[in-house]
């Protein structure tokens, strides 16, 4: 039996929660700041995959992008971030004719950059991503669908250079997406 493959376009909203458990690095390494209060953002994405012998284990590449600034700290001023999360997701899903509840775990990367601001330097980094999400797809034709999805992402970015060469902080980035989308399948 052939697999079933898919791609699809995302858009929705993050709801992510604080920046939180600040520390310093570098000259600042053994210092503390509050939690970094994040702006709920629009998001979009694209994600491909494939359920092989249209069974009931699939496997998924989801890629989407938010822009979740953060906010101003008392009388210092907020400051530009964005995120990029690549990731590829295990699937379970009940292969049902019109409608497909699923579940994934993943992992992937995050990609965060803070701009420049009157109180930090621009600063990228790279890490780890934890994906988990829920949803369901609802066939309009037999190879049109339109889904909704709950995603949730967990990561530690660490911006080294963001108060100069050799001082910056790093803190853990929790974020609640939903998002509903079009995909075609093949």
């Amino acid at each position: 039996m052939l697999a079933e493959w898919y791609v699809a376009g995302q858009f929705g909203a993050n709801f992510a929660d604080q920046l939180s458990d600040i520390h310093g690095t570098g000259n600042l390494s053994g210092f503390r700041a509050p939690d970094f209060d994040l702006q709920n953002s629009l998001l979009y994405g694209a994600k491909v995959g494939t359920f092989p012998g249209n069974g009931w284990f699939g496997l998924e590449l989801d890629v989407f992008h938010s822009t979740p600034h953060i906010k101003n700290l008392d009388d210092v001023p907020g400051f530009h971030m964005r995120v990029t999360n690549v990731g590829v997701n295990l699937l379970a899903r009940y292969p049902g004719v019109t409608f497909q509840p699923y579940a994934g775990i993943g992992a992937g990367v995050a990609i965060a950059r803070i701009g420049d601001s009157a109180t930090t330097q621009g600063s990228t980094d790279a890490s780890s991503a934890l994906n988990l999400l829920v949803g369901i797809r609802a066939f309009v034709t037999p190879y049109v669908a339109v889904f909704t999805e709950y995603k949730y992402s967990q990561s530690t970015f660490e911006f080294n250079h963001a108060f100069g060469p050799s001082s910056g902080f790093n803190g853990n980035y929790d974020a609640h997406i939903l998002v509903t989308g079009l995909s075609y399948h093949f």
